[in-house]
């Protein structure tokens, strides 16, 4: 059963990385897209490099960058959790026995799984309440909700990611 639960959420991990990671890419060619419309140059064999005249920049580009900054850094958090990538005090636990290991994993998973849970909890409120007021964008309208949402389901798989890690650092208390 758990190892059913971890496979299915290693993959919905992966597949929220590989947004974060597509949001990054976007990140990266809007940013240059607008620098080179702003301050276009091209080539010219003769005299070097020369200012190109009438471009401008790329309209909405700070607010799509900020909106995809955000779904970069919070659809990354689940593969984070479940690769173990993140910041941990491993040597000191690691000469541990087995039990003790699973008693300092069941609090932190606890602690993380809470923090996260909350996390998801205000996101889904804060969402609601920015569709039932219409906040939208000041340049592209674009809706603030969906983001609001989409790190709110991002929390709710890192909860789930760190519920199946309790769980297995739970067995190991209880087994040994």
């Amino acid at each position: 059963m758990i190892s059913f639960l971890e496979t299915k959420l290693i993959r919905l991990a992966e597949i929220l990385y590989w947004v974060a990671g597509a949001a990054i890419v976007g990140m990266m060619v809007m940013t240059c897209i607008d620098v080179f419309l702003r301050y276009g140059v091209t080539l010219n064999q003769d005299y070097g490099w020369t200012l190109l005249s009438g471009l401008k920049p790329l309209p909405g580009t700070f607010e799509l960058v900020g909106f995809l900054g955000a779904v970069a850094a919070s659809f990354a958090m689940a593969h984070t959790a479940a690769k173990k990538g993140h910041v941990a005090v491993s040597f000191v636990v690691q000469i541990l026995p087995a039990r003790y290991q699973g008693v300092i994993g069941s609090i932190t998973d606890s602690f993380g799984l809470f923090f996260f849970a909350i996390i998801a909890w205000r996101a889904f409120l804060y969402g609601i309440h920015l569709q039932e007021s219409g906040e939208v964008s000041p340049t592209l309208q674009f809706p603030f909700y969906l983001f609001v949402y989409g790190i709110g389901f991002s929390s709710v798989a890192v909860s789930l990611v760190l519920f199946v890690d309790l769980l297995k650092n739970m067995q190991k208390v209880v087994n040994r």
